[in-house]
């Protein structure tokens, strides 16, 4: 069988809209066996796999073990998870940011920092219902349309980050990481000191990191559309790096590759937030 990659994309319910950006349904059959790199994100995990399990091979943390997941939900990370396949992959990747942590799944995204989990382990018996429910649905529509219902059942709104820290979250992240920590912390009226601390309480990481991933992040995704004739030098520049070799130590550190070892050897991505749907 030739490769090919089957990538759709929808918008959540409305109700989910505020912290969930997409649903991407893939398929990709046909591939050699191999490993795909779980790069860092300014999204938390959250796949159900239909088919084959979510094979961990490599954390991204050494401590912890590898684990096979049919619905796989880690929060953010700063290094890389390597996963295996038999040359088959189908699923559901749901784009959620970690302000939908507490609001899914009642605790704060720096709860599941660094850390995988099966959904179910967090959110109770729903979390298997979801998988179940996707693996007895063909079309993209009806897999999509399940996700919205179960997760419209579990989210409360009430449990939402507080307003200070949402500005913060969506102010860094759409800076795509040049926003300055002095100036993000001027907007929302908090000392940096503070704002550290609250955001690292939250979110699992300082603001700092989240801009940093935010830019590494926005690399990436150029990197995977640029046209030959532009240059890695270019996208570094484009980004808010000093030089390409500032991006290529920002891989080396993130990624565990080099930006073209990274391309060449990378399948299709499916969590890539780009994809979302207009």
């Amino acid at each position: 069988m030739e490769p090919s990659t089957e990538v759709v994309t929808a918008r959540p319910a409305p109700m989910l809209a505020a912290f969930i950006d997409s649903y991407v349904g893939y398929r990709v059959p046909g591939l050699a066996a191999g490993l795909h790199r779980g790069l860092p994100s300014a999204y938390m995990t959250f796949i159900i796999s239909i088919g084959p399990t979510i094979d961990v091979v490599a954390q991204t943390n050494p401590q912890q073990s590898p684990a096979e997941y049919r619905c796989v939900l880690s929060g953010l990370q700063a290094s890389t998870a390597l996963i295996a396949h038999q040359g088959y992959q189908e699923g559901v990747t749901v784009g959620l940011t970690p302000l939908g942590s507490r609001v899914l799944f009642g605790v704060p995204a720096a709860a599941l920092w660094d850390t995988s989990v099966e959904c179910s382990d967090v959110a109770g018996p729903v979390g298997r219902e979801l998988w179940e429910q996707l693996q007895e649905l063909d079309s993209w529509p009806d897999r999509f349309a399940a996700c919205d219902r179960i997760l419209t059942r579990i989210a409360y709104p009430d449990r939402a980050v507080g307003p200070e820290l949402t500005v913060a979250w969506r102010t860094l992240v759409g800076s795509g990481g040049t926003l300055a920590v002095g100036p993000l912390a001027e907007e929302i009226g908090w000392s940096r000191q503070h704002l550290a601390r609250r955001f690292n309480n939250e979110f699992g990481l300082s603001p700092k990191l989240a801009a940093r991933i935010a830019r590494f992040e926005r690399a990436r995704q150029m990197i995977q559309r640029i046209p030959s004739h532009v240059s890695i030098a270019q996208v570094a520049a484009a980004c808010g790096y000093y030089d390409q070799a500032h991006l290529n130590r920002d891989f080396a550190e993130l990624a565990g590759t080099s930006p073209t070892a990274w391309l060449a050897a990378e399948v299709p991505s499916v969590q890539d937030r780009e994809q979302a749907a207009g």
